[in-house]
């Protein structure tokens, strides 16, 4: 396993539901954007310009939330060497207090950019986020 990436995100209005906590829905789409934006920071461009991810499953698991002005910590992390075509990314999120509230296991598999045909998982693609180790 390579090095975790981590973001910051704070709940905003459009985030809230009618419950008063942030929405299930924006949850799953901070996942995406700590997947992409740890991507973005990694992976050569040459990579990010000929290929493009696609979700395929996500397993959340929600133990706690956030109001209106609170903050939670993203950290992001590929557990497993990928399968295939297919990488699995846990998202965990943690409160002011460090408890993770939300936890999130998302398979994620690789398309041709310009065909958006699978492709197998190389190598040179996974080094960025799996060093083998396992570690």
């Amino acid at each position: 396993m390579a090095e975790p990436y981590s973001l910051v995100f704070t709940a905003a209005p459009e985030h809230i539901d009618e419950l008063g906590h942030v929405n299930n829905a924006v949850w799953v789409h901070w996942m995406e954007q700590i997947a992409v934006s740890h991507w973005e920071h990694v992976a050569p461009q040459a990579h990010r310009e000929a290929t493009i991810w696609v979700v395929t499953r996500h397993e959340i698991d929600y133990r706690g939330n956030v109001k209106l002005g609170e903050s939670v910590t993203a950290t992001t992390f590929i557990p497993d060497p990928p399968h295939g075509a297919r990488f699995d990314r846990r998202v965990d999120f943690a409160n002011a207090a460090g408890k993770i509230i939300v936890s999130a296991r998302t398979t994620w598999a690789l398309l041709d950019r310009a065909s958006g045909r699978i492709l197998r998982i190389t190598p040179e693609i996974a080094a960025p986020f799996w060093d083998g180790t396992g570690a």
